[in-house]
């Protein structure tokens, strides 16, 4: 008799003491004990907690053999703690989702199916509305998908969520992408492969408190831009050409008016404006070629993506 496929869900959890039973009841009852066909094993990552997450991650391995703990020792960030779930994942299936509960388990059914009915590789999901978010947040959001795909020759879909089910062979890719600065929704569509888009409206946090401030996404966006775009390198080279063909242009205009007219004092308003400009933009540029320059710099020292403190996976 052959034996059912395994589906690993992968879950980063960062200071969620007050989500993950409603979690793990809500997975319980809207997929594990429905979809009997299938084996799971729920990866769930600690991303350097500082209450009592991995306590409760502890209680809920000790009541269930199928839920697998990682507990990072210290913070590393969400995406350091996706790509800790995708490297330990066994599943055959393999499906990214925060526990939320901001992504519904129930389309977890609809992905297995279209995965298995569909010729497609991936299953991705993205919100049609963003009911509940601050509007500025939404207006800002808008803005990035489409300055990102304009100077980007990867494709960026508008209201993508890391909520996604893959099969093996796509996670392989993925993990052979060793970012230390991960982005992980332009490495998914950088990737390739088959991906079936399920559309869904946005749905409010239950419990607990979004870590997401509109600094951290702003942070995460410049990341986003940077790792898949060498654009702003491209505009500050034009704007210093265009910068200096003017500054040529206003020399030689300083000088035809000094040999007609003379040359008296007057100007040093001007003069100071143009020294201004011209130091904001160097700065500016220096500014462009220091996110990548950092970048590399982080990326040659080979650092570690995360560090594992403890764990039940064997």
């Amino acid at each position: 008799m052959a034996e059912n496929p395994l589906v690993s869900i992968i879950c980063p959890c960062y200071n969620e003491e007050a989500m993950l039973s409603l979690y793990y009841d809500a997975m319980q009852e809207r997929v594990l004990s429905r979809l009997t066909n299938y084996d799971f094993e729920l990866i769930l990552i600690n991303d350097g907690s500082k209450d009592g997450t991995l306590s409760v991650l502890k209680k809920l391995a000790e009541k269930d053999a199928r839920v697998k703990y990682i507990s990072f020792s210290r913070n590393f960030g969400k995406e350091a703690a996706m790509y800790a779930g995708l490297k330990n994942a066994k599943g055959e299936f393999i499906c990214v989702m925060d526990c939320d509960l901001q992504d519904p388990p129930e389309m977890i059914e609809q992905m297995l199916k279209r995965l298995n009915d569909d010729d497609c590789d991936c299953v991705a999901t993205r919100r049609v509305t963003r009911k509940g978010e601050p509007k500025i947040r939404s207006w800002f959001a808008r803005a990035f998908y489409r300055i990102i795909n304009r100077i980007s020759d990867t494709e960026f879909v508008d209201g993508a969520r890391d909520f996604r089910m893959m099969r093996r062979c796509v996670v392989d890719a993925v993990l052979e992408l060793e970012e230390y600065h991960r982005f992980s929704k332009g490495i998914f569509m950088w990737v390739g492969f088959d991906t079936v888009w399920l559309e869904y409206e946005n749905i409010e946090r239950v419990a607990g408190e979004t870590k997401w401030s509109f600094w951290k996404l702003t942070r995460y966006a410049i990341e986003g831009i940077v790792s898949f775009s060498t654009a702003p390198l491209k505009l500050a080279t034009a704007v210093g050409g265009v910068i200096s063909a003017l500054s040529l242009i206003y020399m030689v205009i300083r000088v035809v008016i000094a040999m007609i007219w003379g040359n008296p004092v007057a100007g040093y308003p001007s003069l100071l404006a143009i020294m201004l400009t011209l130091g904001g933009f160097v700065l500016l540029a220096l500014g462009i070629i220091g996110e990548y320059v950092a970048r590399t710099y982080m990326q040659v020292k080979r650092r570690p993506i995360y560090i594992q403190k403890e764990s039940n996976i064997r």
